[in-house]
């Protein structure tokens, strides 16, 4: 992301129509998160789980995107990121529509009574391995915390016959857990491959799962024209959001 697509602020970045600091969260605001929040199907849907809200970035594009009679539950298990991405919320203009959970999702969800018909989540992809700087970032960037498995097993315990399963992944990583949703009686219903330019292989993919099986439509997103300019695909999907697109 540059500068003339978005304010930075080191703290945060502002948005067409809302500004999401995320200085004390583990991950911050990046294209990934971007492009899934810009991405997801939102047609029809009324209610909204996103897992692992972090500064509450993604919950806000889905409010942006949907009219107001949507509700959207962000959870959070880390409490400095459930902080922010509470205050975060409470200066939109949908501070009534999203509700931030400071919680395991695990220990969350078996208590809800309604499914939902969205479920979004950008979520850690790393094995254990090389040591993060904070155990908040660890948590974020690992799969220890909440494992491929447990997160798909989640979404499946509230999501509606009809409803999406949507998520942001490296593109092998992605096919991994393409093979375990599958596995699992997940039907795979969109992928697009981003990459970087024309020229570049995809780095990283974006899958929609659901219950129900169906047709699954697939596309290849380009960031970058060859003259370095964002291209006319990313920029349609995105400029709802960047500040000066």
């Amino acid at each position: 992301m540059s500068q003339s697509t978005s304010t930075l602020r080191r703290n945060g970045f502002t948005f067409k129509q809302f500004f999401v600091a995320h200085d004390r969260c583990a991950m911050k605001v990046g294209t990934d998160g971007i492009l899934l929040g810009a991405w997801a199907p939102v047609a029809g849907v009324t209610r909204i789980l996103d897992i692992g809200t972090g500064s509450g970035l993604l919950a806000l594009m889905l409010a942006q995107r949907t009219d107001e009679s949507v509700t959207i539950d962000a959870v959070e298990l880390d409490s400095e990121a459930a902080t922010q991405a509470q205050e975060n919320i409470a200066h939109s203009p949908w501070p009534q529509r999203i509700t931030v959970h400071t919680e395991d999702v695990r220990q969350w969800v078996p208590r809800q009574t309604t499914r939902f018909d969205l479920i979004i989540s950008n979520p850690p992809y790393y094995e254990q391995g090389v040591e993060c700087a904070t155990p908040q970032r660890e948590q974020a960037r690992y799969t220890t915390t909440l494992d491929h498995e447990a997160l798909l097993t989640t979404a499946a315990d509230c999501i509606t016959e009809e409803g999406f399963f949507c998520v942001v992944l490296p593109e092998q990583t992605g096919n991994i857990f393409t093979q375990q949703a599958l596995s699992m009686g997940w039907h795979l219903r969109l992928r697009t491959d981003v990459a970087e330019t024309e020229s570049r292989l995809p780095h990283r993919v974006l899958l929609a799962f659901s219950p129900r099986t169906g047709e699954c439509f697939s596309d290849r997103l380009v960031i970058r024209g060859p003259d370095q300019l964002y291209s006319e695909g990313y920029t349609a999907l995105t400029q709802a959001f960047y500040l000066f697109m």
